[in-house]
């Protein structure tokens, strides 16, 4: 009897265990899933392997070296002149790069493989074939663990990340139709949920926290939520009416004067405007008038580059 309460025991905490992990696997891959896919647009690199890498790397965001130094994919000093974070690792009182916040990790991550010759071959695999890949960087010496790839392949495959794999734009390229304020919450169609938890939806972009916006939700629902006068959000978010697109994002602070390191420029995409860009890189709107010497609604071209951190020309 003693024994089969200590099996007991042993066997509900071994499942208790494997649900906080498998939801915190969840969390961490809602919050950085589209800068995985926007990373993939931009460079080639499977969403999935980076999302798998993030993973196991940081340990779902909680190791000592993600939480003290925003790294998540352990990368080492090398030729870094930025901030640095001393750890025991392979060696003792290793040397790795500390970022300001996460996703300039994960920016620079992609400018890590894109940079260095021995990863150049991986950039002639598909970005749908996350073995080849995860492979790939086992061969050209990503990690030391001789198990490397195949985690990779087992968290890809655990968690369906290829999934992300097929996306070939952004999101949120091309906005959903906006809906009034006035009117979401009186169509039956797009009615509220009776109780949101917007903290399980909050994302990071530029080192800001922002909701992707559903059908119901509204500035007001929000600012109630969080506290944050509705004069105050909208103006966050560069808003003069309070208007709302599902698929668009809502930030929770002030956007940031320019996007984070590594995004230079965007190539705007068909029926994209200044004001979406904006939104996607959490930077303000008055920012982006300037950088581009244009007026906020002002008609873009398909192709056209949109600079994102300094003035054009400079």
């Amino acid at each position: 009897m003693k024994n089969t309460s200590v099996i007991l025991i042993i066997l509900l905490f071994s499942l208790i265990t494997s649900h906080t992990e498998g939801q915190s696997r969840k969390d961490f891959i809602h919050k950085y899933k589209n800068i995985a896919i926007r990373e993939m647009e931009r460079t080639g690199i499977p969403a999935s392997i980076t999302l798998a890498q993030g993973i196991f790397e940081s340990g779902c965001g909680m190791s000592q070296l993600s939480q003290e130094a925003n790294n998540h994919f352990g990368i080492k000093c090398h030729d870094w002149e930025g901030p640095t974070y001393h750890m025991d690792d392979d060696a003792e009182n290793e040397c790795f790069r500390k970022y300001e916040n996460p996703e300039q990790s994960w920016i620079d991550h992609s400018e890590f493989l894109t940079s260095r010759p021995r990863y150049a071959s991986l950039f002639n695999i598909p970005s749908t074939d996350y073995k080849a890949w995860a492979k790939g960087l086992k061969a050209a010496g990503y990690a030391t663990n001789p198990q490397y790839a195949e985690r990779l392949i087992k968290i890809i495959e655990e968690e369906q990340l290829y999934q992300y794999d097929h996306k070939v734009k952004h999101p949120t390229g091309i906005p959903a139709p906006t809906i009034p304020a006035e009117k979401i919450g009186k169509n039956t169609s797009v009615a509220p949920k009776a109780s949101v938890n917007y903290h399980k939806r909050e994302e990071i972009k530029n080192g800001i926290p922002c909701i992707e916006i559903k059908a119901g939700d509204t500035f007001s629902a929000i600012s109630k939520y969080y506290g944050i006068k509705l004069k105050k959000l909208m103006a966050y978010n560069d808003k003069q009416d309070a208007s709302l697109a599902v698929g668009q994002y809502v930030f929770l602070k002030r956007k940031k004067i320019r996007a984070a390191r590594g995004y230079e420029f965007h190539r705007v995409k068909a029926g994209e405007n200044l004001y979406l860009i904006s939104q996607m890189y959490g930077v303000r709107l008055k920012s982006l008038i300037l950088f581009n010497y244009i007026k906020a609604d002002a008609p873009l071209e398909a192709g056209e580059k949109i600079y994102l951190r300094k003035r054009m020309g400079l």
